[in-house]
């Protein structure tokens, strides 16, 4: 049986209590602020009333995060957020986290791969889409490989420090109009 949001290797799970841990390291490393929009370190307090008042309902919230977990280990390696959702339209921003200590192995595509299934399959959305800088060449392979194209270049989009870089606008249609 084709199970949604999980494959042989990994499965999408739901926000947990436990996962705090890992939201405040991945939340409060800067080198990863310059990839999505963080500005200033997130308390364990804010996180805790994060996870505490988290709804998995993306039609009340228009947002999702689902944790990227290993099958074997039970180990949960990264995030996947679906964010901004238009159910109007009938699209989403997706943005995706795999830790390093996992990067490289495949993960990424894996977990990218299972959300765009089940927005879908499941969720009945028309398309996806993601910003990424023009430099971050293991993210656009991701996208890339998972039926992402490229539909726009936004001109100094992402501050990094003192100098701004581009980004691609990234676009799947998950479903033929």
């Amino acid at each position: 049986m084709n199970r949604l949001l999980e494959d042989d290797v990994i499965c999408l799970r739901a926000l947990e209590p436990e996962d705090l841990p890992l939201l405040y390291r991945w939340e409060n490393d800067t080198a990863l602020w310059e990839a999505g929009s963080g500005i200033a370190p997130f308390s364990r307090k804010i996180l805790w009333d994060y996870i505490e008042n988290y709804s998995p309902d993306i039609y009340a919230a228009r947002q999702l995060r689902l944790m990227v977990e290993l099958r074997s280990t039970g180990e949960t390696i990264g995030t996947v957020d679906i964010y901004d959702f238009d159910p109007h339209n009938k699209r989403a921003g997706v943005g995706l986290l795999i830790d390093r200590a996992h990067a490289g192995n495949g993960y990424g595509t894996r977990a990218l791969s299972l959300t765009v299934d089940y927005a879908r399959r499941f969720i009945d959305m028309h398309q996806l889409w993601s910003i990424v800088a023009v430099d971050n060449k293991p993210s656009l392979s991701t996208f890339t490989r998972c039926g992402f194209h490229t539909c726009g270049r936004l001109r100094s989009w992402l501050r990094r420090t003192t100098t701004y870089t581009d980004a691609y606008l990234l676009q799947h249609l998950t479903a033929t109009p």
